[in-house]
């Protein structure tokens, strides 16, 4: 199952969701935890900024936003046993917009929202190709295969289907070998074999009328990312 795919140690490592920009600086995140957390002094805090007349959005800032993910994870147990209700549903019936979706995002373990943010970018008319590319270009393949899972859990069919039916051409192509999850991830750079795949990708796009895409889902779609920088 998904949740066997996403360690503790997992959520502890990268508390943001996990970006190239994140990676150069070794994905770490800038959220540390809590010093003296207590998750049901949390859990009622945000209880209290949701109870009588009006909604105390500070509060809800104070107890979310400077908590890790596992630690916000410890609040919504906290919340569920005290209170009895599922605190993201609460949250959602007394928030509105751009502030709702940023605090409901923060509940959310990071498969589940890149998974959410997936199924949000091929809702409707359009689709929102800057979402697939960043998402799924960057993932691990733990993390592709814990998306892929949830996908199919949370919306009844699977994220391929899902893809497949909102692209076509190339970028299908590109975006279904990603969801694989077969790319190399050790750090081994055979220099011969980057010559050949430059060489390769170059006689199968510039060189020729025409491209052989094979050639590039094969090179950019599968090796390690080191290679690749090579």
């Amino acid at each position: 199952s998904w949740q066997k795919t996403l360690s503790s140690e997992q959520i502890s490592r990268s508390e943001l969701h996990s970006h190239p920009t994140m990676a150069a600086i070794g994905n770490r995140g800038t959220v540390t935890e809590a010093s003296g957390f207590d998750a049901a002094a949390d859990a009622q805090k945000l209880r209290g900024a949701m109870k009588g007349a009006g909604t105390d959005e500070a509060a809800i800032i104070d107890a979310l936003v400077h908590r890790t993910i596992a630690q916000r994870q410890r609040i919504k147990e906290a919340y569920k046993q005290t209170v009895g209700k599922e605190l993201a549903d609460e949250l959602s019936s007394e928030l509105s917009g751009n502030f709702k979706a940023v605090v409901l995002g923060l509940l959310m373990l990071p498969p589940v929202y890149d998974a959410y943010e997936l199924k949000s970018a091929m809702k409707g008319a359009g689709t929102e190709e800057a979402c697939l590319i960043d998402i799924l270009a960057s993932r691990t393949n733990a993390e592709i295969n814990a998306i892929n899972a949830i996908y199919k859990k949370e919306y009844g069919k699977t994220l391929e289907d899902a893809v497949s039916g909102d692209t076509s051409g190339m970028f299908k192509r590109v975006l279904v070998s990603l969801l694989t999850a077969g790319r190399d991830e050790g750090d081994k750079v055979d220099d011969a074999q980057a010559v050949q795949d430059a060489k390769d990708i170059y006689e199968a796009g510039e060189a020729r009328w025409g491209t052989d895409e094979v050639k590039f889902l094969t090179v950019l779609c599968v090796r390690n990312r080191k290679h690749l920088l090579k």
